[in-house]
């Protein structure tokens, strides 16, 4: 990462499940409860705020399989349009593996008022927790996003 200032990445676990990532500081831990399927599901969000954009991860506890993670991505979408007020659109989703479990990858984007905004997310389904890796930010530091986002899957260990 050429021009990024060398920073501490700090191990983050999730006590309740074990769940570990690197972040690039000390996280804050947010708990709250979603309405998935009109189900609450109880979820900690990790995440600090970086010069080039927020980074962290969400663990939610239920079977990350039990609705296809296109839907979750969805949800996620919307949740950021209900938060912000602005739209969130996902791009180049494929599917992938992570550790053997079944994950998906997607760009993020959102056209603002001010400055457009970018950003990846990787869901993953493990039999016990759905895992949401995520890094947002303003466009001009796309590159620094992306270099944010390898490293946070790099780091992160599902037990």
């Amino acid at each position: 990462m050429t021009g990024t200032p060398t920073v501490d990445w700090v191990e983050t676990t999730d006590p309740p499940s074990g769940i570990t990532a690197e972040l690039p500081g000390k996280a804050t831990v947010r708990k709250t409860t979603v309405s998935i399927e009109g189900k609450a599901v109880d979820a900690r969000v990790y995440g600090l705020d970086t010069p080039d954009g927020a980074v962290g991860f969400a663990v939610h506890d239920m079977p990350g399989d039990q609705y296809p993670l296109e839907d979750n991505l969805q949800r996620v979408l919307e949740s950021y349009m209900q938060n912000t007020a602005e739209p969130l659109t996902s791009s180049n989703v494929r599917k992938v593996t992570f550790d053997g479990r079944p994950a998906l990858d997607a760009r993020l984007t959102s056209e603002t008022d001010s400055e457009p905004v970018t950003g990846f997310i990787r869901l993953i389904a493990d039999d016990k927790h759905l895992v949401q890796a995520l890094v947002l930010g303003p466009e001009a530091n796309e590159e620094a996003l992306k270099a944010m986002q390898e490293r946070l899957l790099a780091g992160l260990r599902i037990p």
